[in-house]
């Protein structure tokens, strides 16, 4: 379960309203909420003030938008490797990110989600994550802005396994 500190109580949807302070993941699940195409927010200035009318932090904000905007330029080396290859994990990369995670990146491009390319991106935007040790919950959702960012076609089912199962107080 996330915890939030206290701050003040902001409204997230019709429905919904936390007392929090808010963090990036909130950021960028409350964008993939609202703007489900990735190219469809605001430019960057707008898309900051729109956020802090919300009561996103400002420092929190430019986490974020920094964060979306190196995934958006990052390019993707795409590669052909073989079925039967294993990726061989550094140390930082097994501490960082852990059992649970790498083995759900496991799980994913088993399933045929990801591409190894899409995968070397997933965990490269995870390792920028400030947690030590990433919990799942927030790798998820960083697996979803990868999809997301590269603009795949979502199953619903993924998505649902990606957001809302991730950890319920994280959707808005």
């Amino acid at each position: 379960m996330v915890e939030f500190p206290v701050c003040r109580e902001v409204v997230i949807s019709d429905s919904l309203r936390f007392d929090c302070k808010f963090r990036m993941i909130d950021i960028l699940v409350y964008l993939f909420e609202n703007y489900y195409d990735f190219s469809s927010h605001p430019k960057p200035a707008a898309l900051a003030r729109k956020l802090s009318s919300v009561g996103f932090e400002e420092e929190e904000i430019s986490t974020a938008l920094g964060w979306l905007a190196g995934l958006k330029s990052a390019r993707v080396a795409e590669f052909v490797c073989d079925p039967r290859s294993l990726r061989v994990y550094s140390v930082e990369e097994l501490q960082k990110l852990g059992a649970e995670c790498l083995g759900f990146v496991f799980f994913l491009e088993s399933a045929g989600v990801i591409t190894p390319a899409l995968r070397e991106l997933i965990i490269e935007r995870g390792m920028m994550l400030e947690d030590n040790p990433v919990p799942l919950a927030k790798f998820k959702i960083i697996v979803l802005m990868v999809l997301w960012s590269r603009e795949k076609d979502l199953e619903p089912l993924i998505v649902e396994e990606l957001l809302y199962d991730a950890d319920p107080d994280l959707s808005h």
